[in-house]
């Protein structure tokens, strides 16, 4: 473990996977933010944090406006990404737009992507709604003799390489003077009123005074919130993703295709990726990342199979189990400042939203350290509010 350089800073940030690094990005490179940044993470290794796990995909094809206009961001930033980094050696960002397909197999669900393409056509998404007919004209691999329909976006909806912009936040955010430490918060101090977080305790011992205090500490985000006496509906829930083989490889890319399974499956590289959850799907230890091997055999197989008739002879190639932050109220992300307590900034609960989500929300929660409020975009919608007052978020585009 490492002991910071100071015993006080302006900004105390619990958790340095994505999210807290594009936090510490966002703040450290703004010039009218003059303060120090400390970045507490308890293993640099990142090995079974949900970044490292994540499937690295960024889509439009939200129901709410917010939702939407977040990843257009997230789409500027990445075409942008050397240029946001100011850096020749930074690396271009491919985004590989073979898009989200929707099917839908109800009458129900297909007049709901109908509205959804609306909404998102509106603010200039390339969503367009698909007959059957259509999906098979354009996509002959598919089985859709159950299907009436789909959405399908073909600009900027894909896979990008969610590792590298991390690791280039990290980098470039130590450089512009924010510290990391390997470390653990081990509680968290009120002033006497209750009002504000005064300090943090390091697993060593040391107490570190803070102006704010940012929760970016992924599917351990309600263990601390509670050290501050806070209350969250988030929790660890795992996520399996399926690496395969397809022994006659299709002709073109496949879509990032979501399944009324509950399975989806798109193109990845020279092979294929299938994801899902378990059918039980209860909130987990932070710890527990065992894989329930049947799931291959029973749900995800047979479901691209029969989507794909293609895939009947695959070879599984790789698999791993990652958690979701997973907001058991609304599945949506939790940001912005606390009622009641407004230095203990949340930076939570994505539910499978978060590495796409992750430039605009950066940079909202870097504005509001900043200035008070957000300058972009206005993410007051996932402020903690909501769950004090028990008003969900509405958003129909959950996976």
């Amino acid at each position: 473990m490492q002991a910071p350089t100071k015993s006080s800073y302006d900004v105390v940030i619990v958790g340095g996977a994505m999210y807290g690094s594009s936090v510490a990005w966002w703040l450290s490179r703004n010039p009218d933010f003059a303060g120090s940044i400390l970045v507490v993470e308890r293993d640099p290794s990142y090995e079974f944090s949900s970044t490292s796990h994540t499937n690295s995909c960024i889509r439009q094809q939200f129901s709410n406006e917010v939702n939407i206009r977040i990843s257009q961001f997230g789409a500027e930033f990445i075409h942008g990404f050397k240029e946001f980094m100011a850096d020749d050696e930074a690396p271009d960002i491919l985004l590989q737009s073979y898009g989200y397909m929707y099917l839908a197999d109800n009458e129900t669900f297909a007049a709901s992507l109908k509205e959804q393409q609306k909404v998102q056509a509106s603010l200039g998404a390339g969503t367009k709604y698909m007959s059957a007919a259509e999906i098979a004209a354009a996509y002959p691999f598919y089985n859709l003799d159950d299907i009436i329909g789909g959405n399908h976006n073909l600009i900027n909806e894909g896979y990008f390489d969610g590792g590298t912009i991390f690791d280039w936040w990290k980098r470039k955010a130590r450089a512009q003077g924010a510290e990391y430490v390997h470390n653990e918060v081990t509680a968290i101090t009120r002033n006497a009123a209750g009002t504000q977080v005064e300090s943090v305790t390091l697993s060593g011992g040391e107490v570190i005074s803070c102006g704010t205090l940012v929760n970016c500490s992924g599917p351990r985000a309600a263990a601390t919130a509670a050290m501050a006496g806070i209350e969250i509906p988030i929790e660890p829930r795992k996520r399996y993703t399926y690496i395969f083989a397809a022994e006659t490889p299709l002709d073109r890319d496949l879509p990032l295709t979501i399944d009324p399974s509950g399975v989806h499956m798109r193109t990845d590289g020279q092979y294929y990726l299938a994801g899902c959850p378990p059918d039980d799907d209860p909130a987990v230890a932070y710890d527990d990342f065992i894989s329930d091997h049947s799931l291959w055999e029973q749900k995800v197989w047979p479901a691209v199979a029969t989507r794909v008739p293609a895939f009947e002879a695959v070879k599984l190639i790789n698999s791993w189990v990652g958690h979701y932050a997973y907001n058991t109220f609304d599945q949506n992300a939790v940001v912005g400042p606390h009622s009641q307590l407004s230095n203990f900034v949340f930076v939570n609960g994505f539910s499978g939203h978060g590495l796409q989500q992750s430039p605009a929300l950066g940079r909202a929660v870097s504005e509001w350290i900043t200035y008070g409020q957000y300058r972009s975009i206005d993410i007051s919608p996932f402020g903690f509010d909501r769950i004090e007052q028990q008003t969900a978020f509405l958003e129909k585009a959950v996976i």
